[in-house]
């Protein structure tokens, strides 16, 4: 029976006993203490709890799940998986036991012609918690099952409950005999290889009280209402009902482990022993076919790679997958061949992995390249480490740890598990000290930036007496009090004329910068005084603090203060923020919802948008990103703020920044209502048409699988599109063509001029060879080495100095000889050292004359002992660089 034949059937069942089918839940669980939905019964958790009130009494699922907690286990056991699917049926203070129990039976058990999945009643096994004598007795009485296959068990096998104080119940477990192939008899307390559990059924009735793991806690008594939670897990039934040996095997997981075995030329043998031959490849396979799986679903469901949470997560399967195929001898890309498998596999269940497939292929794709060339600019300098490690009898270091993450992209746990199969062990806590030191460094110097360096104890003392109140949402100016003064990290009493200051008041309209949006500038003024702010940032958390010049008068603490913000610098940086929402909301109708928001930056007139993507934006693309934002911006949508809880605004869809921290209020801007909404505690225009227009002006990459858009509004927009009409027409005078016909007129002169290059490089390397036949002759023994140094002059670059240098070798023979040849290439002095195999065997090296020469010239350079090249920054030297080589050839050891 087929697995997608198995979740049907399970739907009807239960369909057809009153249950409401609900969908399965995306992976990304809405719970904010998981990264994903690691069970079926996740997505019913406010309704078991009595939360929320559920809107059915009983309901029925097949759930995605994924756990990656043993993710390294996986495949070295056949137990383990990443990706697997939970068939769960519930009860909401409806039935209890005495249908729970019988509607498991009956599916089990029922023929398959009949719609059940007709497994054989004498081949399953009961276990029940030792105090469940009612539970026992429906299992006996009522379904029929002998007390001989009914076996007892304590709270640790047979007692569910959260951990915690809350809802907590006996539960019962279903189990299939394999046969005695398997284990020994006795049951699953004897077995639990040959006695495989398949369904396990949880009795929520009562309350637990406070205690310590899964034994040791009190039962303070019954719970008002009575749920039911049960699981069956489909990929154990498949393996039964298709008759293979593990989860590896059934229909959705094996023919993209066959294919995988097909890339690299390996047979499957599904070996467990550590001592069968065929078993680290038979793991290796079993990974690529989990993780390749677990990827398609994971992305189907809106995760795209990065470097943090469920981001990382799915990048490490995917790396997992496509280093396991390396090691399995397949260096190429190979997820292109086993993504689609896959997605064969899983769409009989899950439709819409084909039906959006371009979109989860061209993630993972993207993912692949960019992997395989961080292994191959990282794998050499691993190897060394290793091998240096080895030799010296230690540990990798935490240094070369952090080199290989810092310069090399290498992630902490590939050089863990690439260094564990070269049998080395990692300093792992030196990684985690450098990777800390350098992000105090980050966040120091950041701290440094934005408060002028100055102690935020100060700032703390402020905030004592309360937090800054902002006022600039709702109007431009107000009057306010002088809480304090800085002056030189230290609080002062006043300032006067000229005197830099940070300046602290009770109230303010001034913005600081934050979110991305630019800090806000203006005027400070009060009795005799004018202050102009240029900076407001928040060194402290709750405190608002103007970086200001004195620029007339003099400010004392507790003055009283009109503060004033520039209101065209707000207007413009206003329609730069929600200028910066429309793109995100852009992005997302052309590109998808995977294009995330990963940072963004605005003001008054600019703004730049970083997001999740794998690859370079079309032209096509950018035009169509373009022409939604105007649209837009024409269509004139409101702009509206809301104050709300944050499970509301996560309820509406708002959009948040991935691995922000947010309070349990938040401020959410709707553009046009659901068109864009997106939790933000900036300031934005009331209508999109203030906006003006939008220009995009390019795209770029900024790391890896995050790229970035920057962009023009309002009057800067206009600003630059009439700088690139000037353009057009000063290049369409010039070129005597109309505007349309330029990009044809400029390539036709583009080729010319590449031509005009050809015939004078051909020319040139024309003229080398001629010298060379006289240059010949230039050549003079030195200590019995034929050496011929000389100054070329002015050249092309130092493909014109190799090729002249290596001709010269060879016209000097084969008795010891080096050619030493200095020029000139765009300002920059160039050395070049050629020796021939007899002059090597003499002890004349290329690699160490060059840095000779180098060293003189201001620079460096090296190679091999055969040709070696280097530079320098002081022309001038070039005669000293070439007398530093001759003296080093005639005093050589």
């Amino acid at each position: 029976m087929k697995s997608h034949e198995i979740v049907r059937r399970w739907l009807d069942f239960f369909e057809k006993k009153g249950h409401a089918v609900v969908p399965s839940a995306s992976l990304v669980s809405p719970d904010p203490s998981l990264l994903f939905t690691v069970a079926g019964m996740v997505p019913f958790i406010p309704y078991l709890t009595a939360r929320e009130t559920p809107p059915f009494n009983r309901a029925t699922s097949v759930q995605k799940c994924i756990r990656t907690a043993d993710i390294e286990e996986v495949g070295k056991t056949v137990r383990h998986g990443t990706f697997f699917q939970m068939c769960g049926n519930f009860s909401f203070g409806d039935y209890f036991k005495e249908q729970a129990i019988p509607f498991a039976w009956e599916l089990l058990t029922t023929p398959v012609e009949e719609g059940g999945y007709g497994l054989p009643a004498d081949r399953l096994w009961v276990t029940v918690y030792e105090e469940d004598d009612e539970a026992l007795a429906i299992w006996r009485d009522k379904v029929g099952v002998p007390v001989d296959r009914i076996q007892k068990s304590g709270k640790k096998d047979n007692y569910w409950s959260t951990g915690q104080p809350g809802p907590a119940g006996p539960c019962s477990e279903i189990f299939y005999d394999r046969g005695p192939e398997y284990g020994i008899e006795g049951g699953p307390i004897a077995d639990e290889t040959r006695y495989i559990e398949i369904w396990n059924l949880v009795f929520m009735q009562y309350q637990r009280g406070e205690g310590i793991g899964k034994e040791d806690f009190e039962i303070l008594g019954e719970l008002p209402k009575k749920n039911i939670d049960t699981g069956l897990g489909m990929e154990r039934l498949a393996m039964i009902l298709q008759g293979v040996e593990n989860m590896y095997e059934t229909d959705q997981v094996r023919p993209v482990l066959d294919r995988a075995a097909e890339l690299s030329g390996k047979e499957y043998t599904s070996a467990e022993s550590d001592d069968d031959p065929h078993h680290t490849d038979d793991v290796r396979l079993r990974v690529v076919a989990d993780h390749v799986r677990s990827a398609l679903m994971l992305i189907s469901d809106g995760v795209t790679p990065s470097n943090e949470g469920r981001g990382y997560v799915l990048r490490r399967l995917i790396r997992r997958a496509v280093r396991a195929m390396r090691l399995l001898g397949v260096e190429q890309a190979v997820l292109p061949e086993l993504l689609p498998v896959s997605r064969d596999a899983m769409k009989g269940t899950y439709p819409v992995v084909e039906s959006d497939f371009e979109r989860i292929s061209r993630i993972a794709y993207a993912e692949e390249k960019a992997f395989l060339r961080t292994i191959a600019s990282g794998t050499a300098r691993l190897d060394e480490a290793v091998k240096e490690s080895k030799a010296a009898g230690k540990p990798l270091s935490g240094e070369d740890a952090f080199t290989l993450h810092d310069t090399y992209g290498f992630p902490i746990d590939l050089t863990l598990e690439m260094a564990g199969e070269a049998g080395l062990q990692v300093d792992e806590a030196g990684f985690r000290t450098l990777m800390a030191e350098q992000r105090q460094r980050a966040q120091a110097d950041s701290r440094n930036k934005k408060s002028g360096h100055a102690d935020v104890r100060v700032f703390k003392e402020m905030l004592a007496v309360g937090e800054t109140v902002f006022t600039g949402y709702d109007e431009l100016t107000t009057e306010s009090t002088v809480r304090g003064i800085v002056s030189g990290g230290a609080t002062v009493g006043y300032a006067g004329q000229g005197d830099e200051i940070e300046l602290v008041l009770n109230e303010t309209p001034f913005y600081a910068e934050a979110g991305g949006q630019a800090a806000d500038v203006g005027l400070i003024t009060g009795d005799g005084f004018i202050v102009e702010v240029m900076d407001v940032q928040r060194p402290v958390k709750g405190l608002s603090v103007h970086k200001a010049v004195v620029r007339e008068g003099e400010i004392s603490s507790d003055a009283k203060v009109l503060a004033a913000v520039d209101e065209q610098r707000r207007q413009a940086g206003e329609q730069a923020h929600t200028g910066t929402h429309i793109v995100h909301a852009a992005l997302h109708q052309i590109l998808g919802p995977e294009a995330l928001q990963r940072g963004s930056f605005n003001k008054a007139g600019y703004l730049r948008f970083d997001f999740s993507w794998g690859e370079g934006i079309s032209a096509a693309a950018k035009s169509e990103i373009e022409e939604v934002s105007n649209l837009a911006i024409r269509n004139n949508f409101g702009v509206s703020t809301r104050v709300m809880p944050l499970a509301e605004a996560r309820a509406l869809g708002a959009t948040a920044l991935f691995g922000e921290a947010y309070g349990d209020t938040v401020r959410v801007v709707e553009i046009d209502g659901a068109w864009s909404r997106e939790l933000c505690g900036g300031t934005h225009v009331d209508s999109t048409a203030e906006i003006g227009s939008l220009t995009l002006l390019g795209e770029q990459s900024v790391g890896s699988g995050n790229r970035r858009v920057e962009a023009f509004v309002g009057m800067e927009a206009f600003r630059h599109l009439a700088a690139e009409r000037a353009l057009v027409t000063e290049l369409s005078e010039m070129l005597k063509v109309p505007g349309p016909q330029l990009p044809d007129r400029i390539a036709a002169t583009l080729a010319k001029l590449k031509a005009a290059e050809k015939e004078l490089d051909k020319l040139r390397k024309e003229q080398l060879a001629a010298s060379a036949g006289k240059l010949v002759d230039q050549a003079r023994d030195v200590a019995g080495v034929r050496l011929l140094a000389h100054n070329a002059g002015s050249l092309g670059g130092a493909d014109d100095l190799r090729s002249l240098a290596l001709d010269l070798r060879t016209r000097l023979g084969s008795d010891a000889a080096a050619v030493a040849l200095t020029a000139v290439a765009n300002g920059r002095p160039l050395v070049l050292v050629a020796t021939n195999e007899a002059a090597r065997q003499a002890g004349v090296k290329a690699g160490a004359l060059v840095k000779t020469a180098a060293g003189v010239l201001g620079g460096g350079g090296g190679g091999k002992d055969d040709v070696a090249q280097g530079g320098g920054q002081d022309a001038s030297k070039i005669d000293d660089a070439l007398a530093a080589i001759v003296d080093a050839v005639a005093n050589r050891g």
